[in-house]
């Protein structure tokens, strides 16, 4: 009877292994139906958009502002800041998320930007519009993923509370690096950024929806300290599909605005992308080859190269229709980085996989 019981207490205590769901499985191909939809509707009915243009305050357009705002705020809710207690706990992951984040990703994805627009593809793109995406890509680089953090911790069964830890502080890193390293990497690429203008992108896309899910988290947790991660697992469950609303509706209206440019330039997606594509394959590998070297255990080492190659898209969308405008060359550069993700980082969580056994498996 004792060994029955403890056999059931240990069936309570295994955590459920949660797959990736049906939108984030098919997000790409989401993506993709809203860049079409927005692109025809751009061309048959411009005046819709132009309407939809004038609704701004401040550089910022109040319509898309509350798409953001729908996609952002669930996300943050998530984000535990009681983990930060843990921030000392296997030092090695983190650091390895920290340095590759914050001191390698951004400088590297502007590298490439300048290069392949400014070299590479200097033929194709008109100089003016090559700025642009490169601006789009810096803000991309800038910007360390948030929500899709935990889908790609979970496929490689993954450490969840130390991928909670990460997320956090990377979060609060967030709000006091951005803005710099973003005008920093602008200035050398002699691109003008009003600094009002992005402090301003910063405190409306990351300040006051991290307040907001952490009061918002508060609340949840505080009527039964029991329950709480199943009434902030509920919760977020829950206003999830305003989320997905919010990401689909900014897509239609980036793609409503850039629907001529797109028609007449049919290879401008493809053109952004490669940069992308070269940028997550090559800060995976190098991340993921300093944790086997510096042998991180796997349910560490997975998720820390998988954070450092997938991008906070939502937030990079968001300044970059705050500095540039909706119609911009860097707002259109921020959702084709939605188009590339989701293939590329799941082909790399098939990869890390595959390759589990070549990592510790006990905890450093």
């Amino acid at each position: 009877m004792t060994e029955e019981r403890l056999q059931n207490r240990r069936a309570v205590k295994k955590p459920v292994e949660a797959g990736i769901g049906f939108f984030e499985k098919w997000l790409s191909l989401w993506v993709a139906l809203c860049i079409f939809c927005g692109v025809v509707a751009g061309n048959l009915f411009p005046s819709l958009f132009e309407t939809i243009a004038s609704f701004e305050y401040a550089s910022v357009n109040l319509v898309v502002a509350v798409f953001i705002w729908a996609m952002v705020y669930p996300m943050m809710v998530a984000v535990d800041f009681a983990s930060l207690s843990h921030i000392g706990d296997r030092p090695k992951g983190l650091i390895l998320t920290l340095v590759v984040n914050w001191l390698v990703k951004p400088f590297t994805m502007a590298a490439l930007g300048v290069l392949f627009f400014d070299y590479i593809f200097a033929d194709l793109i008109a100089p003016a519009d090559a700025q642009q995406y490169i601006a789009g890509l810096i803000l991309l680089g800038a910007a360390p993923c948030t929500a899709m953090v935990f889908v790609w911790s979970q496929l490689t069964k993954g450490d969840a509370t130390y991928t909670l830890v990460q997320v956090s502080v990377n979060d609060v890193i967030m709000i006091f690096a951005f803005a710099p390293i973003v005008a920093f990497l602008l200035g050398i690429t002699d691109i003008i950024v009003p600094w009002e203008t992005l402090l301003l992108s910063v405190g409306l896309y990351v300040v006051i929806p991290l307040v907001a899910g952490a009061f918002t988290r508060h609340l949840l947790t505080s009527k039964s300290s029991q329950h709480a991660p199943a009434s902030v697992d509920s919760f977020t469950a829950a206003v999830k599909p305003v989320s997905v609303i919010g990401l689909l509706a900014t897509v239609v209206l980036l793609f409503g605005f850039q629907g001529q440019v797109i028609l007449e330039q049919p290879l401008l997606i493809a053109l952004i992308a490669v940069p992308l594509i070269i940028q997550s394959y090559g800060i995976f590998g190098v991340t993921y080859a300093a944790a086997w070297a510096w042998r991180v255990p796997f349910n560490v080492a997975a998720p820390c190269a998988l954070i450092g190659t997938s991008n906070f898209f939502e937030l990079a969308v968001a300044v970059a229709i705050s500095l540039f405008g909706l119609n911009s060359g860097a707002a259109l550069a921020t959702v084709v980085g939605v188009l590339v993700e989701v293939p590329v980082m799941l082909s790399l969580v098939a990869f890390a996989n595959r390759t589990r056994h070549h990592f510790p498996a006990e905890k450093d």
